[in-house]
């Protein structure tokens, strides 16, 4: 999580106003920082870049990857320990009650290596691949939910992964051993004023000592693991100065270092184990070698961390489906109304199919993208945030169909249950752990943002000047001239392909007509794109409703992709291949559905509408509607003080191990 809370991959830089409060920035200052701070080459191919430019490129994902002999052999391995592990030692009761992982958990955790997973064994890790990495992160989750985001917080953007994509040699050597026996690490982010928005960053690293060092000055909030760590990596931002720009910068810090106090623990609806904190940082001496990819390199660290490091939510995602599915076969047969057995009851059957279709579409994203990205042929990133955009909606309406399909029992907790002398079943629990993904690292709104800035870099790339109100007469001509070439090509392309021919894609049989439906959706997906530039242009980046529906048509035709390619790579294995296609097709068929749906909604909708009556409810216009209710919630503060300074409360700061 980290400050997952908040959307960590699009922050960065502040501009400090009266009193050190952070105020805001323009708009051009954000997209400017948005826009340095991001991937603009594209050095590898990308199925998912592709597929929104209206080609259907199978043959990056066809055949599916698959792992390595000795990958499965070490992942297999450590696999079998960790449920071993989980089934004995960890009792997810305790921690929903408690409230917290118990230390021998993590102790026992750290002796198995699971702290090191990704980390290579060169420096103490077990070197295993994203798919296993993936996989152990669902059997953790599963013990308790708490268990896999502290894990995952910790490798997947603590501190192991930028110094994996970053850091010098000496740093790798001197923290990725700690980081694998078991030194937990946090990733701190977020401030209490600051969200997705990249130019109010307030916490400072000012130079002292000729440059030997800096000094951090600060508070970060949401800071997942934040309570227990023994390293933090911290973004603050860098004055500039001569010689450099300044701007967010990345530092490794001792977590007990002078000056940081935990100013509490956080507590929330789910993910009740997690030790999400506020840290404030006073005068906070950090070398000035523990800084990470230089001076000004801080938000793209972040978010090349996070183009792989947003797989971890997609395995949990993956993993409450199982659990969903196992429970709702067993229960739907289980449970008699009106004399049958409510699965044979069709508003309960549909419910029931919904969720067998969707855990085998969670699990082919899921699947296919670890694999892409140990494979290294493809540039991810699209394909990263799709994952993690489309599989946290889907869980989310999977867990809250699995509460509807357990009716009451589903909305009772698990120690009422068996209070009662029934099943445990932490359904409730699941409806409110799944909630939060929908909201960290990366909210379903910021990915829409940041997954259409990628979808119409094409466009931009083209056409951007020519409606770009800064660009004079003559950089408008060229930008014309520039663009007629790029859609004097590209727009042809979109008139037909194989997707109107009868026998493409006759390989994979009854499933062949969906691939099919994918390349003639993508060409209309890239058609609707174009319309969409050529009628708002300069405007289209703030119609982020319209965007989103782009975006959303992309992600389910990624996971129809993704579940085909799987069930045909299920049935050549002889792994389960008919009942692969079977799955497969009912969830191709629930998928193109919702494609259809929201193509209808690009063109028919209420969004202007929708807009206008925002602006008079926030403009007071319906405050009279709000009369007659008791607000439960006493006068306060919406943000709270943001002022740095020494701390007025007592550090909640502790360690589960000390690896120095």
């Amino acid at each position: 999580m980290t400050d997952q809370l908040s959307n960590p991959a699009e922050q960065s830089a502040a501009v400090p106003g009266p009193a050190g409060v952070p105020v805001p920035a323009p708009e051009a200052d954000l997209r400017a920082i948005a826009e340095s701070s991001r991937e603009r080459e594209w050095r590898k191919p990308s199925f998912a870049k592709e597929l929104y430019l209206g080609r259907f490129r199978l043959d990056l994902i066809h055949p599916h990857p698959t792992s390595s002999p000795d990958d499965v052999e070490r992942g297999e391995r450590f696999l079998a320990e960790l449920r071993a592990f989980c089934e004995g030692e960890v009792d997810g009761a305790v921690i929903e009650r408690e409230a917290r992982i118990p230390d021998h958990v993590v102790t026992g955790l750290a002796e198995l290596g699971a702290f090191g997973i990704k980390i290579p064994g060169e420096y103490g890790g077990l070197g295993l691949s994203h798919v296993y990495y993936n996989r152990a992160l669902q059997i953790a989750a599963m013990a308790h939910s708490s268990i896999g985001t502290m894990l995952s917080a910790h490798q997947s953007i603590g501190v192991p992964e930028p110094l994996k994509l970053a850091g010098t040699d000496e740093q790798k050597r001197r923290y990725l051993p700690r980081c694998a026996r078991g030194a937990i690490s946090a990733f701190l982010l977020t401030e209490p004023d600051v969200g997705s928005d990249p130019a109010r960053l307030a916490m400072t690293a000012a130079p002292v000592d000729d440059g030997a060092a800096y000094e951090l000055n600060g508070v970060k909030l949401w800071t997942t693991n934040g309570v227990v760590a023994e390293l933090l990596v911290v973004m603050a931002r860098v004055p500039a100065a001569a010689g450099h720009r300044g701007g967010i910068t990345a530092f490794i810090v001792e977590a007990d270092s002078p000056g940081i106090t935990v100013e509490r623990r956080n507590a929330f609806m789910g993910l009740r184990g997690i030790e999400n904190g506020v840290t404030r940082f006073q005068q906070v001496r950090v070398p000035a070698e523990n800084m990470v990819g230089g001076v000004g390199e801080g938000f793209k660290i972040a978010l090349r961390t996070l183009n792989t490091g947003r797989l971890s939510l997609p395995a949990m995602c993956a993993a409450a489906g199982k659990y969903a599915l196992k429970v709702t076969r067993q229960w739907s047969r289980e449970r008699v109304q009106g004399g049958r057995p409510i699965g044979e009851h069709e508003a309960v059957a549909e419910k029931i199919a919904f969720i067998a279709a969707t855990t085998f579409g969670l699990e082919a994203v899921l699947d296919l993208s670890a694999h892409m990205a140990d494979e290294g042929r493809n540039d991810i990133r699209i394909e990263a945030a799709l994952a993690k955009l489309w599989c946290s909606e889907m869980a989310w309406r999977v867990a809250d169909e699995f509460v509807q399909i357990r009716g009451g029992r589903g909305y009772e907790t698990a120690d009422s249950l068996a209070a009662r002398g029934e099943r445990p079943i932490p359904a409730e629990q699941m409806l409110r752990d799944m909630r939060i993904n929908r909201i960290f690292e990366g909210s379903t709104e910021i990915m829409h943002l940041l997954i259409a800035r990628e979808a119409v870099d094409a466009h931009l790339t083209a056409a951007g000047d020519i409606i770009d109100p800064k660009v004079d007469v003559r950089g408008k001509a060229r930008a014309t001239v520039r663009a007629g070439g790029f859609y004097g090509s590209w727009l042809p392309q979109l008139v037909t392909g194989p997707g109107r021919v009868p026998t493409s894609f006759r390989e994979f049989g009854r499933l062949a007509k969906h691939l099919r439906y994918v390349e003639r959706s993508s060409r209309k997906l890239a058609r609707s794109t174009f319309y969409g530039m050529a009628r708002w242009q300069g405007r289209l980046e703030f119609k982020q409703v319209f965007l989103g529906r782009i975006v959303d048509i992309g992600a389910e035709l990624f996971a129809m992709s993704a579940a085909v390619v799987r069930a045909e790579m299920l049935r050549s294995q002889g792994e389960n291949g008919a009942e692969a296609y079977e799955l497969a097709d009912v969830f191709c068929r629930q998928s193109r559905l919702r494609v259809e749906a929201l193509f209808d909604g690009l063109w028919t909708n209420t969004d202007s509408p929708d807009a206008r009556l925002a602006r008079r409810v926030l403009e007071d216009r319906y405050a009279w509607l709000e009369e007659g209710i008791i607000d439960p919630a006493p006068e306060g503060a919406w943000i709270a003080s943001t002022l740095a300074g020494a701390s007025q409360l007592p550090n909640v700061a502790r360690q589960f191990l000390t690896t120095r």
